[in-house]
């Protein structure tokens, strides 16, 4: 049986794409997908589309592309809709006048256990920070972005070797079945939710998740061993954890993209490549790390052993 709310979904990437899918299995009602306007990208600047985007075309859902969230012709067309709620999974942050037009409100399925990890990459910060668990939450949206009443919560173990790409895939999956509990929740009536400021004394106990930025990915060497591991799986796939090396006065870009390590106690200096049978150790603070996956500046990703078949690291060292 179809429900009769009516819901305008809002997303952009991969992670937003099942939740919508999920959505429709159930037979819930959306009227209209509002994503992310088409822009260039590669070299070649073919124009891309946005995962939910090219998903809700092949389900023939009515597309919005607002340029701006806050033009006129936008928020006519949201009234027009008579929407009694707002979807929204890895989007923009909305302004007032349009997360109040449904006559629910609007939801936001966020990929950590709030109050923890606000911000825009809760999956790689849990990883990066060394987290035994995370989850999902459903949320009511206010004024200010990630602190609205909590609906309801699901945990996700992380284990020793997640990378921010298996977490998300994990994520992913328990939002959209938490996406179905809280819709189920809000058409029997229950839309009050629990005061995020309930659930914590200070804000010094909370944990941020700010936006990702190439050098945010830079390795420091002088990290404890565990730190840097947690920080390769924290950006691994994408957008990688990275160092500069040096061999023969030539700098190139070498991305770490899976690792182990060892604590021990030695007299190299911090940042040192180690040549150990056909693999390498980078001297740590405390230990070593041994790099299992790479990338270097202009080369696909490969093994170590694999790459060090066409590749010597004898003379090369470390860049700050």
């Amino acid at each position: 049986m179809a429900s009769p709310l009516r819901i305008v979904y809002m997303g952009n990437p991969d992670f937003a794409v099942r939740p919508l899918q999920i959505m429709l299995e159930h037979n819930y009602n959306v009227v209209a997908v509002v994503t992310g306007q088409d822009k260039p990208a590669g070299r070649g600047k073919k124009i891309n589309e946005s995962a939910v985007k090219q998903y809700a075309k092949t389900q023939n859902l009515p597309i919005l592309q607002p340029e701006s969230l806050k033009s006129e012709d936008f928020i006519e067309e949201l009234q027009k809709l008579n929407i009694d709620l707002i979807v929204v999974v890895a989007f923009k942050m909305l302004p007032k006048i349009v997360w109040q037009i449904p006559s629910i409100g609007t939801i936001n399925i966020h990929a950590s256990l709030l109050p923890q990890y606000r911000g825009a990459a809760p999956i790689n910060w849990a990883i990066i920070n060394g987290e035994k668990k995370t989850g999902v939450t459903s949320f009511l949206i206010n004024e200010v972005i990630d602190t609205g009443n909590i609906l309801l919560q699901k945990e996700v173990t992380i284990t020793d070797e997640e990378t921010a790409g298996t977490l998300h895939d994990k994520l992913q999956e328990s939002g959209s079945e938490l996406l179905i509990e809280t819709l189920e929740l809000l058409e029997a009536g229950k839309q009050t939710g629990i005061n995020q400021e309930t659930l914590f004394s200070n804000e010094s106990e909370l944990k941020p998740a700010p936006k990702i930025f190439k050098e945010t990915c830079k390795i420091d060497w002088s990290k404890p061993c565990i730190d840097i591991h947690n920080a390769i799986r924290g950006f691994s796939p994408y957008p990688g954890a990275w160092t500069t090396i040096q061999k023969n006065d030539t700098n190139a870009t070498l991305k770490i993209l899976s690792s182990s390590y060892i604590q021990e106690n030695h007299n190299y200096a911090i940042g040192t490549i180690v040549n150990k049978n056909n693999s390498i150790a980078i001297a740590t603070s405390d230990g070593f790390i041994q790099p299992i996956e790479i990338q270097m500046e202009g080369k696909r990703r490969m093994n170590i052993h694999d790459f060090m078949n066409g590749f010597s690291f004898e003379g090369a060292s470390i860049v700050d």
